[in-house]
């Protein structure tokens, strides 16, 4: 048992025998918070939604949970108090999805929502080949949860589902990564050649041959494609050879200046603040959280009296609201510090673009500067929020 969960448990069986006057469901109540809190605080990226009901004297838990430790520790304070329950949670993945609790992105872009329907809002993307895991189904949707964490919904028509040892075999194959903004694969190498589909930046297809014009490669539900050679690289050559200096993630973001903004996107074709982060960093070997109030937990803080000193190109800025007396700060906005002599800044907003925070120049960004929350380094800093992809990424 983990000194952690040891400590929380006898916390709570305390807690139980200190009040064991209180009704019941509150008491459980109180439990199933401190355990939200402690191991489920941020709902995007693990789940704890447990419901209790006293029926004839028969407590009923329902709900669902990606928690195998929260939930474990929530039945042995039931079992310590003897109450008798009848647990209907589940705990994800289940049935729902059998053996197929992995899956692999089959389109350009896949639309990840907040809820299994169409009309839901847009959650995030996620781009050809990425790996998924899959935690449950409801209708043609599935959720799943991305590399960097974040559970939402898919429809069908975009992933591959896949077994544990399919899925291994993708993720262990030789591979290619696409380096431009926008492009196709073809059928064949002639000149006339219909496409496949279409891949954006940061596609990954399986390796099958070369010649000096054409990759060929594989999609995970094996359709078979060709893509011009000077728009891709093999993915483990890409790895191995990317720095993410100062100067590389300048460079990264600014080949996306004038993306299209869109609430949720994650690519070329619409991109929202973080999403264009999110990008830059993953273009420069890195995985970090998705929204901008995620990312503001990982890294080193810099400028911490909001005066613009200190900071480096590549440090992440944040802006929103902030805290007052009776109200946390909010976070709601970011973008990359690139200094230049000219106090730039560049951001997704409208479109990408560079701003300035100073008001001499033509692109003073005010509206901004005034809502500035301060900045956080993640070049050269160890954080558990902060992936190498040189390292081996466990779903």
């Amino acid at each position: 048992m983990k000194p952690l969960k040891h400590l929380l448990l006898l916390a709570l069986f305390i807690f139980l025998s200190c009040n064991s006057k209180n009704n019941p469901t509150d008491e459980l109540t109180n439990i199933y918070t401190t355990l939200k809190t402690t191991y489920a605080p941020d709902k995007r990226v693990e789940l704890f939604d447990v419901n209790f009901e006293f029926v004839d004297n028969q407590l009923i838990l329902e709900g669902e949970t990606t928690s195998k430790q929260a939930f474990s520790i929530l039945l042995d304070s039931l079992k310590n108090r003897n109450l008798n329950f009848t647990n209907n949670v589940r705990i994800l993945p289940d049935d729902a999805v059998g053996l197929k609790q992995y899956a692999i992105a089959r389109n350009s872009v896949i639309n990840i929502r907040s809820n299994p329907k169409h009309s839901a809002e847009l959650g995030t993307q996620g781009l050809l080949g990425m790996p998924l895991k899959v935690l449950d189904k409801k209708g043609d949707f599935y959720r799943i949860q991305t590399p960097d964490t974040y559970i939402s919904w898919v429809d069908k028509g975009g992933i591959h589902l896949m077994n544990k040892s399919e899925f291994d075999a993708w993720n262990d194959a030789k591979k290619i990564i696409f380096t431009k903004n926008y492009g196709y694969t073809y059928i064949d190498k002639s000149k006339d050649s219909q496409i496949v589909s279409d891949i954006t930046l940061g596609g990954l297809l399986k390796y099958i041959s070369e010649d000096n014009d054409f990759y060929e490669v594989k999609y995970p539900d094996n359709r078979i494609g060709f893509i011009k050679k000077d728009e891709a690289v093999i993915y483990s050559s890409w790895l191995e050879s990317v720095v993410a200096t100062k100067e590389n993630v300048e460079t990264v973001a600014k080949t996306m200046n004038g993306f299209p903004y869109l609430w949720g996107g994650t690519s070329s074709k619409g991109i929202d603040c973080s999403g264009f982060t999110k990008m830059v960093y993953l273009m420069n070997g890195f995985i970090i959280p998705r929204d901008a109030s995620q990312q503001i937990n990982a890294g080193e803080t810099v400028d911490k009296d909001l005066k613009f000193e200190g900071l480096e190109k590549g440090d992440l800025m944040f802006f929103g609201k902030k805290a007052t007396a009776d109200k946390k700060q909010r976070v709601t906005h970011v973008g990359i510090w690139l200094g230049n002599g000219k106090m730039e800044f560049i951001h997704a907003a409208g479109n990408v673009h560079l701003s300035s925070m100073d008001s001499k120049e033509s692109n003073y960004d005010g509206f901004n500067k005034n809502r500035y929350l301060g900045s956080k380094r993640y070049l050269g800093v160890k954080d558990e929020m902060i992936v190498d992809l040189k390292e081996v990424i466990k779903l």
